[in-house]
């Protein structure tokens, strides 16, 4: 009889530290949200910051990691905007995030900030005949020459009905060569760009041969 009791103590015991674990284990969940940023590209953007904002108010701000992944812990329950900010980048913001307690929210991985085109080196340019009409179609490769004359092709596109070409690259100074091509008829033009934000010009003409 003594030893059916001590069973039923014992159990009772266990019954009570668990409840009492469970109780904790709620106590210490935490209400917040996670996800990833990435550029328009796909890659992950390391080192951006997320912020919760609430009725106008910042409340809490993190910092993405190596693999653009973050997760922001301790908010209240409510509705934020969420607003993402990197250097080079436009800012975004998720809108009306219902965060609910005792969990993270999931904002996904597909948080996307693009370009922003103000810290971009921009080549920009035309490609005409020899008349001074623009040649629509025309291919255009673009190659970073380095400081021993080597070249390396960084982009390739095409001209548009207006016979124009851009391309974009992040700031730094550099030596480009440019050249654009219509069959077996091609011409380069060098741009020399300082290594500021801003939009550099050129212009190349083919000597294309007449139809009769």
């Amino acid at each position: 009889m003594k030893y059916l009791k001590s069973k039923v103590l014992l159990f009772a015991a266990l019954f009570v530290f668990a409840a009492a674990a469970g109780d904790s284990s709620a106590a210490f969940a935490q209400t917040g949200v996670k996800g990833k940023v990435r550029s328009a590209r796909g890659g992950a953007i390391a080192g951006a910051t997320v912020t919760a904002r609430q009725k106008g108010e910042d409340v809490k701000t993190v910092t993405t990691d190596s693999d653009g992944e973050f997760v922001m812990e301790g908010l209240q329950s409510g509705l934020y905007n969420f607003v993402f900010t990197k250097n080079g980048f436009s800012s975004g913001t998720k809108y009306n995030v219902e965060v609910k307690k005792n969990k993270i929210t999931d904002l996904g991985d597909r948080l996307v900030l693009t370009t922003d085109q103000g810290t971009l080196v921009i080549v920009r340019g035309s490609v005409f005949n020899q008349d001074g009409v623009s040649i629509y179609g025309a291919k255009v490769e673009i190659e970073r020459i380095a400081e021993n004359g080597s070249a390396r092709k960084v982009g390739t596109g095409y001209t548009s009905e207006a016979g124009e070409f851009t391309f974009r690259f992040p700031e730094g100074a550099a030596k480009f060569r440019v050249t654009a091509s219509v069959k077996d008829v091609k011409a380069s033009k060098e741009v020399e760009v300082s290594g500021e934000a801003a939009i550099y010009r050129t212009a190349i003409t083919l000597n294309l041969p007449k139809s009769n």
